[in-house]
């Protein structure tokens, strides 16, 4: 690579005060595959802060505006919330663990992780809409087995098996995200 194209790179390169710990931690787990080690870490905390936006939006919705009484308000709530979480995600992902990624267009890589994440966000959608009741039930009868004066009202119990529903949902989530935003949305990284 040029100076020129490295020093233009560079300026569209976002650093953080973490970015030496994480090479670090790719060179010593990656040994030959360090730099994709390093760009699953970023896209782990990408997906961290993702998941932290995420699951405050759907709790700040449950408690005010669609509590979760039906499976369209739960499904309407992780909708909003998982769109935020793209919104930054694709902007985190951008410019902190792809920053070498610039042989396509801006609007060409949104579309496609959106793609992506719509993918991954409507399998997750589909099962937070029939998974959350079951846990939460499931998650109450565990709780009042070791404290059996713990009564939540039927909103509580739902509210959390949305929250368990969810988690599970981000982890398997997670894996498609990244491998199909590295090969197909930043597949033009070495």
């Amino acid at each position: 690579m040029s100076p020129a194209a490295t020093s233009s790179n560079e300026s569209r390169t976002l650093n953080t005060p973490i970015d030496g710990l994480i090479i670090k931690a790719a060179r010593r787990i990656g040994g030959g595959q360090a730099k994709e080690v390093e760009r699953f870490i970023k896209f782990a905390f990408v997906g961290l802060l993702g998941f932290v936006i995420d699951f405050g939006v759907v709790f700040l919705l449950q408690a005010s505006l669609l509590p979760p009484v039906s499976e369209l308000n739960v499904a309407i709530a992780t909708t909003i919330a998982f769109v935020l979480a793209v919104c930054s995600n694709f902007i985190w992902n951008r410019w902190w663990t792809y920053p070498d990624s610039r042989s396509y267009s801006i609007r060409r890589q949104l579309t496609q992780f959106t793609i992506v994440s719509v993918i991954g966000g409507t399998a997750r959608a589909i099962w937070n809409a029939f998974a959350f009741a079951f846990f939460g039930a499931l998650s109450t009868s565990l709780i009042q087995s070791a404290l059996p004066a713990y009564h939540p009202s039927a909103l509580d119990e739902r509210k959390l098996g949305t929250m368990i529903a969810m988690f599970i949902g981000v982890i398997i989530v997670m894996f498609w995200n990244f491998l199909a935003n590295r090969y197909w949305t930043y597949n033009d990284v070495e």
